[in-house]
């Protein structure tokens, strides 16, 4: 299963369109995975366009997207817990405020944003994945978002990208 996931796209704010590069990889997902700070239902119709969408709020989501997406999310694929949150708040590192969310659950990975930095970190057997920002880069060298190829294993990348 190839799932493309994203997170903090802030449209219409940072930019009026997904990124082109993005858009070709999307015609090959099963599944996209949002993570937060979509900005606008926009961003969530023009996605479901091209596969099954799945996401949570983030702390800049507009009224509309509040009404129908959760705080986080359960995913099942494959046989693999994937946990999806957002990871705003108050107190501690976005990473282990991702990891708090799904304490005392058992999960394989947890997917989050809120921070915009790429990651792919490994803590006690449960992988973190942030798939960084298509629009709103802030202190790191590029854009990018994340992608999935879930079979009898999970592997995680990130596609790194300049121009929005």
């Amino acid at each position: 299963m190839n799932v493309i996931v994203i997170s903090d796209t802030h449209i219409p704010n940072k930019a009026k369109l997904l990124p082109p590069i993005l858009k070709s990889e999307l015609l090959k997902a099963d599944l996209i995975v949002h993570a937060g700070d979509w900005q606008s239902i926009e961003v969530y119709k023009e996605l479901s366009q091209y596969s099954e969408v799945k996401g949570v709020i983030g702390n800049v989501d507009n009224d509309e997207l509040l009404t129908f997406l959760p705080d986080k999310l359960l995913l099942a694929i494959n046989g693999f817990k994937i946990g999806v949150v957002h990871g705003h708040g108050k107190g501690t590192t976005t990473e282990k405020r991702a990891l708090k969310a799904f304490q005392g659950t058992e999960v394989d990975l947890i997917i989050f944003g809120h921070s915009h930095i790429p990651l792919i970190k490994n803590i006690d057997g449960i992988v973190l994945f942030n798939p960084g920002s298509l629009t709103d880069k802030r202190r790191q060298p590029y854009y990018s978002y994340g992608k999935l190829t879930i079979n009898k294993t999970i592997t995680t990348e990130h596609v790194f990208f300049e121009k929005k």
